[in-house]
């Protein structure tokens, strides 16, 4: 009996192992990279640098750009790690509900924008901002593969400490 016992609990315990060391791993797909990571989407390579929230945007003599609800500049640089040229295709934000928000294709005040249609070269790097209006609260930055075909989610926490407002003054 006590044989049966230890024979049993022996399968178990192997029965478990096997259970757990074959189940699926995360996918890249499936993976939330974090800021600063290089993040290989295809032929792409993205990196999130820095996040600002702004109340507008525009300085000095320019009529200031007024949003929605806050402008969100993201910093990114992307690596075309391809032999061809390539389009880095739109990016954009998912918040923790799902809501998707597309970044702007106005650069209007945006300082080094990357521009809308963005083309880049084999080993040439695209660096700059790119542009959201939303509303402020957690997002992740859903980036893609040079043919929209593969997603990658980076996570960029909220974060008011870079809030700086650009509140006009009266003349």
């Amino acid at each position: 009996m006590h044989s049966l016992q230890s024979f049993l609990s022996g399968a178990a315990l192997v029965c478990l192992t096997a259970l757990t060391s074959c189940g699926p791993a995360a996918s890249p797909e499936d993976q939330l990279h974090r800021m600063g990571e290089r993040v290989t989407a295809g032929s792409l390579v993205y990196n999130v640098f820095e996040d600002q929230w702004k109340a507008q945007l525009g300085e000095g003599t320019e009529t200031p750009r007024v949003p929605k609800d806050r402008f969100f500049l993201v910093r990114v640089s992307v690596v075309n790690g391809g032999s061809t040229d390539l389009l880095v295709p739109t990016l954009n934000l998912v918040d923790d509900s799902g809501q998707t928000y597309a970044e702007l294709p106005d650069g209007t005040g945006v300082p080094a924008w990357t521009g809308y249609l963005r083309k880049v070269k084999p080993a040439e790097t695209l660096q700059g901002n790119i542009v959201f209006d939303v509303p402020p609260k957690h997002y992740r930055l859903r980036v893609a593969d040079e043919n929209s075909q593969k997603t990658r989610d980076i996570d960029i926490p909220l974060n008011f400490a870079s809030d700086t407002p650009d509140m006009p003054t009266q003349q």
